[in-house]
């Protein structure tokens, strides 16, 4: 059993913070609920306190004899702030401690999880980026907005994650706290605690280089068109939000991607397979990890057409006015593969590789990913279920991550990208 800390703020969504809660209680963990008074306008006291089975205070002024604002933070295993409205991530940015909870914030010492949630056009501003890269950067960990239906008609990123995703997170890092937790011998300023201080939140791959493809690269026919595919760069941007967040140094090259760029990640433009190609191979000489999760074209145009080719080729009429042109393929070379070919046996970086499969006659997702892996010879292969309106352009993420020389499979979603993210690196980490 875990002590939680969860905070309330003022917005539309403090009505899902109610089935956190439960989930929370049904677990089995001990939770004090401390909304702020502009949460009261939305989810009374008596709800808060009906569920979490204790009284629900907002100042510093209430049971002043037990110092709540410094034992509450003190002694939490775990703060969670969902959601987090603009007002509260800019005050906790600044140390401003007006409240109960910015007050909690304060004196946390175990880690700290924030869900902002708002309307996209606050969420996109210059000073809500800046400070919730302040909070990631101080090791807060921030689970990033969903998009979708908010307030009235809008629609966009800035809802809050469901109670199910921010559940999952937290119980990942509870699990991690607990496994790194030393014997009970009375620590954060009390003797009687029990528990050791944890510095919020771990930061495993601090020291590490980290490269990672994201995106889907795209072979030019002519001025105007290309191949390509469906692969929006998602996930590959959240294997970098993570691993920034873990204190990896990152480089992400991304190919034909629309995203912001992650916090504290370093984006290389890339196009085609050639260039990213000759930009992994760049980067790779100086990274711990390698991961390849952009969607590479297996082939291109043998010829490039300096000019649009024309829908017509002879006079109306005629044989070939009606006819297609046909275009020629070269195959593209095998990055992943080179990377493994080039590297060497047991030597530096550990490589990841991703394969999109759909099963087929032949065999099944998890056949078709074992058999690539032993193509292959990357250290971990990621085996993402696609198909339409499956995987590509989505915010969730159903995979099987597979290791070399290993018959065990770590099954991660249906769940966030950044949940199946923090998988793949849990499986990286253990490698390294």
């Amino acid at each position: 059993m875990a002590r939680i800390v969860l905070g309330v703020s003022g917005g539309i969504a403090a009505y899902k913070a109610c089935s956190l809660l439960r989930l929370f209680t049904e677990a089995g963990h001990d939770v004090t609920v401390v909304p702020t008074e502009s949460a009261l306008q939305f989810v009374g006291a008596p709800t808060w306190e009906a569920l979490s089975g204790k009284p629900v205070h907002t100042g510093v002024w209430e049971s002043v004899h037990e110092v709540p604002h410094v034992r509450l933070g003190q002694t939490a295993d775990l703060v969670v702030v969902a959601p987090a409205t603009a007002d509260l991530l800019a005050k906790a940015a600044h140390g401003l401690a007006g409240d109960l909870l910015t007050n909690v914030l304060l004196t946390a010492r175990c880690p700290v999880v924030m869900a902002p949630a708002m309307h996209t056009e606050m969420w996109d501003h210059a000073a809500t980026q800046a400070n919730v890269s302040t909070l990631a950067e101080r090791g807060i960990h921030i689970i990033p907005p969903a998009s979708g239906r908010l307030t009235g008609a809008d629609t966009g990123p800035g809802r809050l994650p469901e109670p199910e995703t921010l559940y999952a997170v937290c119980e990942r890092i509870l699990a991690h706290v607990a496994s790194a937790r030393l014997t009970p011998t009375g620590p954060v300023g009390s003797e009687t605690s029990g528990y050791p201080e944890v510095s919020a939140p771990t930061r495993e791959l601090a020291g590490r280089t980290v490269v990672i493809s994201a995106g889907g690269t795209r072979e030019p026919i002519d001025p105007v068109r290309f191949l390509g595919n469906r692969s929006s760069g998602k996930q590959g941007y959240a294997l970098a939000t993570v691993a920034a967040r873990r204190g990896a140094t990152v480089t992400l090259l991304a190919a034909n991607t629309s995203l912001p760029a992650p916090a504290g990640v370093t984006v290389v433009p890339v196009s085609t397979a050639l260039e990213l190609q000759a930009a992994v191979e760049v980067a790779a000489k100086e990274a711990d990890v390698v991961v390849m999760a952009a969607a590479v074209a297996d082939f291109r145009p043998a010829h490039y057409a300096d000019a649009k080719i024309k829908k017509t080729f002879g006079e109306p009429g005629s044989p070939e006015a009606d006819a297609a042109p046909t275009i020629e393929l070269v195959r593209n070379p095998d990055i992943l593969a080179g990377l493994v070919e080039s590297r060497g046996v047991g030597a530096s970086p550990v490589i990841v590789g991703f394969a999109a499969e759909t099963g087929d006659e032949q065999g099944d997702v998890l056949a078709h990913g074992r058999d690539k892996l032993a193509r292959k010879g990357c250290d971990l292969l990621v085996v993402n279920e696609v198909g339409v309106d499956k995987t590509f352009g989505q915010d969730d993420n159903t995979v099987h991550i597979l290791r070399l020389g290993s018959s065990h499979v770590v099954d991660a979603g249906p769940a966030s990208k950044e949940l199946v993210a923090a998988a793949v690196w849990d499986a990286v980490q253990e490698i390294l």
